[in-house]
């Protein structure tokens, strides 16, 4: 993938990451558990743009000691046959060199004028609600370390304006209803354009109940077209919920569109990831039984970061369904009656 980039941590407890952000901005986001997070920044270290990103487009209605560095989580191919566009979000040879050492930000030193420790309280798991996040800058170092361990996301892009590392809380995180009835599902929009202010780097997380559809109708965003539609390549990374002891699984389908041949028909479980630098995505299915979590990383070239859309001609008619009919009542995560302590 040109823009888009994706680390998943499994971290023991005491483990620490060390993470060298290079020419892309990321973000860590708590996938199960929580974590701290120690950047260093280039110095000089720009302020935020005054004005905000473009808005969105239209969306779908409706401590320990430190043991050795860890190898991250990288993407690679499954094994046996399978479209060079799918990959498992598993161990990889990547290697980050080591940050140089942390202090904390004393008090009324000014933010991205020293190193810094973001404490991210994380959550339970993906269907948990929102998390808090850490953003990290372009050419920035850093360590990410978690006490009693957890699974986290890095996502990040390529990108060319370094921005000042900073705090994403949870409660600010806007969530969103989209679609009604078997079409229903939730976002929650933590680094979406017009939300969070970052360079490049478009990222949501998409939760669907066991037994609906998300991704639909099929959309594209693989040509530039000002106001109509944006140039993105884009990661999906799930994590399915199993029944009881049987885990859960999912489908992802890709079909290709005049603007690039991505086809793709395939099972998706738990540590999976497809890529899509084109085509036309959905429906992501999640198996009646089996609720469905998927992160998505979006970025591209385009000199405005926005997220615009074109559906595909045969199926964007089924938003019309959608107005006299119910968001599905699981919604919103989490639904369970019991407190997630």
């Amino acid at each position: 993938m040109d823009w888009t980039r994706l680390l998943v941590l499994d971290l023991s407890p005491g483990e620490v990451y060390p993470h060298a952000c290079g020419e892309s901005e990321w973000i860590v986001l708590p996938l199960a558990g929580g974590c701290e997070v120690r950047c260093a920044e280039p110095s000089p270290t720009p302020p935020l743009p005054e004005t905000g990103d473009a808005a969105p487009g239209p969306p779908f209605r409706g401590s320990a000691p430190d043991p050795a560095p860890r190898t991250p989580a990288g993407l690679r191919s499954p094994s046996g046959p399978s479209h060079p566009a799918t990959a498992h979000a598993q161990a990889g040879a990547g290697h980050n060199p080591a940050p140089p050492a942390f202090e904390e930000r004393g008090p009324g030193q000014r933010p991205g004028s020293g190193p810094q420790v973001f404490r991210l309280r994380g959550r339970r798991g993906v269907f948990d609600g929102p998390s808090d996040f850490a953003y990290l800058p372009r050419e920035g170092v850093a360590e990410i370390r978690s006490g009693a361990g957890g699974r986290f996301a890095l996502v990040g892009a390529r990108c060319e304006k370094r921005l000042p590392a900073r705090y994403g809380p949870a409660a600010e995180v806007p969530v969103e209803l989209r679609g009604a009835a078997q079409c229903s599902r939730q976002v929650n929009n933590f680094a979406a354009a017009g939300v969070f202010a970052c360079d490049r780097l478009i990222a949501v997380e998409v939760l669907t109940p066991g037994g609906n559809w998300s991704s639909y109708p099929p959309h594209k965003h693989d040509e530039h077209h000002p106001g109509v539609e944006s140039r993105l390549e884009e990661i999906y990374y799930y994590e399915i919920a199993p029944h009881g002891d049987t885990p859960g699984l999912g489908y992802q389908r890709v079909s290709p569109s005049p603007a690039g041949k991505t086809d793709i028909l395939t099972e998706v479980r738990t540590g999976d990831a497809v890529l899509i630098p084109d085509g036309w995505h959905g429906p992501s299915i999640a198996v009646p039984g089996h609720d469905m979590y998927y992160l998505n990383v979006m970025a591209g070239p385009g000199a405005t970061r926005e997220w615009l859309i074109r559906d595909h001609p045969d199926h964007g008619w089924i938003r019309s369904t959608w107005t006299d009919q119910d968001i599905d009542p699981r919604l919103p995560f989490p639904h369970r009656a019991e407190d997630p302590a």
